[in-house]
C-alpha cells in the first residue's frame, strides 16, 4: 500500500510514524510525507535561549488525554516528561487593570464552593445571587446546539460570560464563546443540564461519583483503612517536555525514513481515479493507493474540492483563528516580584490586545535557568486577527505596555528592556468548533466514507489539542492498514 500524507504537523507526523512502524514489522507499506514548509512539526516549535526553553507554539498537553504521553514513552522520551507545577497553580482574571484570582472550587465554569464564590471580587453581588439561585434550575432537554455564551448566560448571567467563559475559551481555542458550540466544546455541561437542570448540582454529583470510584479503587488495591478522607493522588493538569515540544518533533522525525519525507513540497492537486489517488507536487505527478490529508481544513477543502465539491465546501466552512506568542526573558532580580501563580487571562471586555500571559518559569520547573523569568503573552484570536500583520517591534511594545499597566508598580523591571524577545505568528492555525460542528463533522465523515482510501486528520475534527491530533493521525494510518489487510 502506497500512502501519501499531506501535512507534516503533529497529526501528519503521527500518521507517518504509525505507517513506518507497520513497515518495519513487515507490512507492505510505503508512504510519502509532503510538507509545504521547510520544517516538520507545524505549530510545535521550541528554541533554547540562554538555557531557557521558549515555546513558539503549544507549550504542553493535557495530562488526562493519554495519546501524547504514550507516544513520548514509545519514542524513549518518558524521562523527559515534565508535569506542571500544580502546587503553585493559581490563575488570575484581569478586571479593570486588577488581577483577581479565580475562586477555589471553580470547576471550569461552574462554582462548587459557596464561601469562595461569595467572597470573590471577580463577580458582582447580583451575579453571586444568581449563582446561588442556579441550584433551582429545572432539567432542560437539549434538542439543538447553541453557543457556549447562551448556555453560560442562561445559568449564571452575562458577567460570567464576559469575565470567565470568554477568557477561558479564548485561552484554549482562541475563540469567541458567542460562536463556539456548547455541544462540542462543553458536552458534559450540556448533559448535566439535561439530567440535573442545575450545572452546579450536576458538577457536585460528578465530583461525588469520582470520589466514590477513587475509594472503591483504593479498597480493591488493598489500601489500608483510615479515618481521614482519602484524597487520591492526581496527575498534573499539563505535561511538557523538559527540552521543549520540539523534542517530540525531532524524535518522530528520527524514526521516519528520510527518503519518504519531502520538505518544501506543497501539494497542488489531488485527483481520484479507479486505481487510487493522483498527487501533484512541484510539477510532478505520482500515484498512491491511499491519502491522509493532515493539513488545516481550509487547505484540505481547497485540495479536495475537485474530488468532491460538497466535501470541499464543508471543510472550507470550518472557521479558523490566528494566534501570536511573545516570549520575554528578564533577570528576575531586576524584574521585581510577580504575583503568585501561573499567570492571568484577559477578558475581551477589558479592551486589550493580550489574551493571556503565562509565567513560564513558574508553570514548568527546570526549564528556565535560576534567576531568570520568562513571560509568555498570547495575542490574536477571533476578535484580533489584524494583529498578525503588526511588526515584531510593535507587538513587543504592546505586550510590555499592557504588562506594566496590569501588573502595576510592583513589577518595576517591566520598564527595562527584556534580555530577549521572541515573536511567533500562527496564521489560521486554530480550528473553531462553531455551532453545528458535530453535524458538520458527520456530513464530512459521510463524504469521506464514499471515497475509499481517504482519511482526514488534524485539529479541525475531534479535538484541538496535541493528544487529539496524535490520536487522529495514528488512527487514520491504522484504519488504512486494516482496510488493506481485510
Amino acid at each position: 500500500m502506497r500512502t501519501a500524507i499531506i501535512g507534516g504537523g503533529i497529526a501528519g507526523l503521527a500518521a507517518a510514524y504509525e505507517l513506518e512502524q507497520a513497515r518495519q514489522k513487515g507490512a507492505e507499506v510505503e508512504y510519502t510525507l509532503f510538507e509545504a514548509r521547510a520544517r516538520l512539526g507545524g505549530c510545535l516549535a521550541s528554541e533554547i535561549v540562554g538555557g531557557a526553553v521558549l515555546e513558539r507554539g503549544p507549550d504542553s498537553f493535557l495530562s488526562e488525554k493519554p495519546a501524547a504521553a504514550e507516544l513520548c514513552r514509545e519514542l524513549g522520551l518518558g524521562g523527559e516528561l515534565t508535569p506542571s507545577n500544580d502546587a503553585e497553580r493559581k490563575t488570575y482574571i484581569v478586571v479593570r487593570n486588577r488581577l483577581v484570582a479565580l475562586p477555589d472550587g471553580l470547576m471550569f465554569l461552574v462554582p462548587t464552593k459557596l464561601i469562595p464564590t461569595a467572597l470573590t471580587q471577580l463577580f458582582s453581588w447580583k451575579t453571586k445571587v444568581r449563582m446561588g439561585l442556579e441550584l433551582l434550575h429545572p432539567p432542560r432537554p437539549s434538542d439543538h446546539d447553541e453557543p457556549v455564551a447562551a448556555l453560560v448566560e442562561r445559568h449564571f448571567g452575562r458577567e460570567v460570560v464576559d469575565r470567565l467563559a470568554d477568557p477561558l475559551l479564548s485561552g484554549i481555542f482562541g475563540g469567541d464563546s458567542a460562536q463556539l458550540s456548547a455541544r462540542t466544546v462543553l458536552p458534559r455541561l450540556v448533559e448535566m443540564e439535561s439530567e440535573y437542570g442545575s450545572l452546579t448540582r450536576g458538577m457536585l454529583a460528578a465530583h461525588r461519583t469520582m470520589r466514590l470510584r477513587a475509594k472503591e479503587a483504593a479498597r480493591k488495591n488493598g489500601a489500608a483503612p483510615t479515618s481521614v478522607n482519602p484524597r487520591p493522588a492526581t496527575r498534573s493538569i499539563f505535561t511538557a517536555l523538559r527540552g521543549g515540544m520540539q523534542q517530540l518533533v525531532d524524535a518522530l522525525t528520527d524514526r521516519l525514513d528520510p527518503v519518504s519525507v519531502r520538505l518544501s513540497t506543497p501539494v497542488t492537486g489531488i485527483e481520484k481515479n479507479a486505481d487510487g489517488w493522483k498527487i501533484e507536487a512541484r510539477g510532478a505527478t505520482e500515484f498512491y493507493d491511499a491519502v491522509i490529508v493532515a493539513s488545516p481544513a481550509w487547505a484540505a477543502g481547497a485540495l479536495l474540492g475537485g474530488v468532491d465539491a460538497a466535501l470541499g465546501e464543508e471543510l472550507s466552512g470550518i472557521p479558523y483563528s490566528s494566534s501570536i506568542t511573545v516570549n520575554l526573558i528578564y533577570d528576575e532580580a531586576r524584574l521585581g516580584r510577580l504575583p503568585d501563580g501561573f499567570g492571568f487571562l484577559v477578558p475581551a471586555v477589558e479592551g486589550r490586545a493580550m489574551l493571556a500571559c503565562t509565567f513560564v518559569h513558574r508553570k514548568f520547573l527546570g526549564r528556565t535557568p535560576p534567576g531568570k523569568a520568562v513571560l509568555r503573552a498570547f495575542l490574536g484570536g477571533m476578535k484580533n486577527e489584524a494583529l498578525v500583520a503588526v511588526s515584531d517591534a510593535e507587538l513587543v511594545a504592546i505586550v510590555r505596555r499592557e504588562l506594566s499597566e496590569i501588573l502595576g508598580e510592583g513589577v518595576v523591571g517591566l520598564g527595562i528592556e527584556p534580555e530577549h524577545a521572541q515573536v511567533s505568528r500562527w496564521s489560521r492555525a486554530m480550528a473553531q468548533y462553531a455551532v453545528g460542528h458535530q453535524e458538520r463533522r458527520q456530513r464530512i465523515a459521510e463524504r469521506v466514507a464514499a471515497l475509499p482510501g481517504l482519511r482526514l486528520a488534524g485539529n479541525a475534527y475531534d479535538g484541538i489539542g496535541i493528544p487529539d491530533c496524535i490520536r487522529l493521525g495514528r488512527q487514520a494510518a491504522k484504519e488504512l492498514i486494516a482496510a488493506r489487510s481485510s
